[in-house]
């Protein structure tokens, strides 16, 4: 049993953090840090957890209190910087969901974060914590990825890991809805801005665009790479379609195989015959990834609960790995999971 500190708990993936660490059978204690709200009780920030959290009074992050055994780090970015480091020092299990520690080059914080990094040396000292292809398992310290990564990744590592040396150039059209810019006000993301319309954003110039470059770099990809993000007039989803373009032909049986081999016994990940729905995976942590292949161009679609998969969600079976529990604990309470086989066209 462990005690858990979650530093940031009143932001969306706060909320979650909160609701699958209290039913998570090995948390036994859960204390919420945050500004600006401290003193209130989840209940007061978020109502709906009226009658089932009404007695967690959230504490100031000033007030930390550095006796946890695992903490959560949901902060914007540039703020983990000033609590990260300290936790390390004092020897806890830390899980960070910033940015702050993703990208293993400090010089791409001036670039893509517009900040100088503090804490540099930890940078190559972070587990990056993909948790469906690298395992977190002996990790102290995980970088959580964030969610176009997540969807983008998970879509095109089994690919770039396998046939880097056909590869042209890879390009991700990735939708998200409004819940990933947070819970701060802005104009562009107001019901009459959102309602009936689609917009891109950030084109070529997302910071997760570094992210995604820097994994599929590691995994032997060398060609051209271009991402482009775009808003949705919902709250929550993110639907990711990468079309990879190869030198030469690889037979589509082969490449629905490689996925499927890629993908056995992951038991958030569900290789889908027909490109998925968004609804299939929002409220979950599962990605649901499609595979066609024609000629030398493949297409793969992926979808994923921002929030859950490519946050909070994400974290959580981080922990589990860490602690070498079944990594479903928390996030999927009395499931029995069955792998599915399902056949990919």
């Amino acid at each position: 049993m462990i005690s858990v500190g979650i530093i940031g708990g009143t932001g969306y993936t706060g909320k979650y953090l909160v609701q699958f660490c209290s039913g998570h059978p090995f948390v036994e204690e859960m204390y919420i840090y945050a500004n600006g709200t401290s003193g209130q009780t989840m209940h007061q920030v978020f109502p709906e957890f009226e009658g089932v959290y009404s007695n967690s009074v959230i504490k100031s992050i000033e007030n930390l209190s550095y006796e946890h055994d695992m903490y959560f780090v949901a902060l914007p970015h540039g703020k983990a910087l000033d609590v990260v480091p300290i936790l390390l020092q004092k020897g806890k299990s830390v899980i960070d969901l910033s940015g702050d520690f993703r990208l293993d080059d400090e010089s791409q914080y001036i670039k893509w974060y517009d900040y100088k990094h503090t804490s540099a040396d930890l940078l190559s000292k972070k587990h990056y914590g993909l948790a469906d292809v690298c395992s977190s398992e002996s990790s102290t310290f995980v970088s959580n990825p964030g969610c176009y990564p997540t969807a983008a990744l998970l879509s095109l590592l089994p690919l770039t890991g396998k046939y880097n040396y056909l590869i042209n150039d890879i390009n991700i059209s990735a939708y998200s809805g409004a819940s990933g810019a947070g819970k701060s006000l802005k104009q562009h993301l107001l019901l009459s801005e959102l309602h009936d319309n689609v917009q891109a954003y950030n084109v070529c110039t997302h910071r997760h665009q570094p992210e995604i470059y820097q994994e599929i770099v590691k995994s032997g990809f060398s060609g051209s790479f271009n991402f482009v993000t775009h808003l949705l007039p919902i709250s929550t989803g993110i639907y990711s379609t990468a079309i990879v373009n190869l030198s030469e032909k690889i037979e589509p049986s082969v490449i629905h195989q490689l996925y499927k081999e890629f993908y056995e016994n992951k038991h958030f990940v569900r290789l889908r015959s027909v490109p998925p729905q968004l609804k299939w995976t929002v409220g979950t942590n599962y990605c649901d990834l499609n595979v066609v292949a024609q000629e030398r161009t493949i297409v793969i679609t992926s979808v994923i609960d921002n929030l859950i998969k490519g946050a909070s969600g994400q974290a959580v079976q981080n922990m589990n790995q860490m602690f070498g529990w079944d990594e479903w604990l928390g996030i999927v309470n009395n499931y029995e999971f069955q792998k599915e086989s399902i056949s990919l066209i």
